[in-house]
Order: C-alpha cells, then structure tokens, then sequence
C-alpha cells in the first residue's frame, strides 16, 4: 500500500498593506540618514519622502530612535550583504583586494545615500541612543568579519586584527574624500590606503 505524502505548502502569504509601508518608511529613512545625518533628519521629512502623512508614524514605531535604529539595521545590513557579494564574485585569492577597490570606488565615495553607514554617520554615532548604537555595532563587528573570513591565515588572531585595522583605514579614508573640496586629493587619499594596505604590498 503506498501513502502519499502531502506537501506542505511553501507558499508565502503576500505582506499586508501596513507592513508594505513600514517597509517603505524604513527604506527611506536608510537613505535620509545616510544624506542628511541623524541630526538632520526628522520623522516628518522622511514621512514627507515616503509619500506618508507625518500622523502615521506612530502605527509603525515608537519613537524616532526606534526607527533611526531599524533604518540604521537596514543600511549596515545592506552594506555588510554588498562586500559578501563582492568577495564571493572575485577571483581566488583577490577578495580582500576586490573589497577594499569597491569601498574605495569613485561610486562609493560619492554615493553616500547608498554607501557604508559607518562611513557616512560615524562622527555622529557617539552621541546616539543606545539602540541605535547597538545597530551600527553589530555592523561594524559583520564588516570586520567579511574581511577576515578572506586573509590567508582566516581563523587566527592576527587575521581579526587585520581585519579591524582595514575595516578602520577604509572608514576613515572614506569620511576624509568625501571632506575635502580638492577632487585630485579625495582619489590620492584612496590611492594611499590601497597601496598601503593591498595584499599585494604586504
């Protein structure tokens, strides 16, 4: 006698309207932070440019520091899932390399809506509610991971400690092109650190 086995569905149930819209919100708020830096942000401009009415925040969060929070989860997410990309795509051997030509990119510098969140609201984060802190925390700590899982001796000390100082040198010279007003300086800044810390110098 055979039985047949019944397949559980795998289907997923369409998201509901409110969830479609917090979703919204929060893709907004990753990029307006990002742009206009936690201080310069305000619930009504991002309500304002997720074409919401500013009453309906409420329904979504409950307070601003939540929703700096998520939307803060959201781009340190984004960024961490790029590098990921971005090691997986390169060849052999070439994905510290691949990683550090991205984040220092003409695109990556000047795309700070989009970018590393890290680099883009660092100088603000000290002064930011604790669980908005705690987000770009756990991003850094994911960033820092993405680079030593690459270096040859993965798994040891000196491999994490690498990591951090690249993922460090690779913030600061970011926040530093994207400072100055000389364009020729902004390119030399990123030149230095990728000469310095390729793996082919070392």
């Amino acid at each position: 006698m055979m039985t047949i086995m019944q397949k559980k569905s795998t289907q997923r149930t369409a998201p509901s309207r409110k969830e479609l819209t917090h979703e919204r919100i929060v893709e907004v708020a990753a990029r307006v932070i990002r742009r206009s830096g936690y201080d310069g942000t305000g619930v009504a401009d991002i309500m304002k440019e997720a074409g919401l009415t500013h009453g309906g925040f409420y329904a979504h969060f409950e307070s601003r520091d939540a929703l700096l929070a998520e939307a803060g989860d959201r781009a340190g997410a984004e960024s961490v899932a790029l590098a990921a990309r971005v090691a997986a795509a390169a060849p052999p051997g070439q994905a510290v390399q691949a990683m550090m030509e991205a984040y220092l990119s003409p695109g990556h510098i000047s795309a700070i809506e989009t970018g590393c969140p890290v680099s883009a609201l660092g100088s603000e984060m000290p002064r930011q509610a604790p669980e908005v802190r705690r987000a770009a925390t756990t991003h850094i700590k994911e960033m820092i991971d993405v680079f030593a899982r690459q270096m040859p001796d993965w798994g040891q000390q000196q491999a994490h400690e690498r990591a951090m100082a690249l993922v460090c040198a690779l913030i600061g010279t970011t926040m530093l092109a994207r400072a100055v007003d000389d364009p020729r300086l902004s390119e030399a800044l990123c030149g230095a650190t990728m000469k310095q810390f390729s793996p082919a110098a070392g």
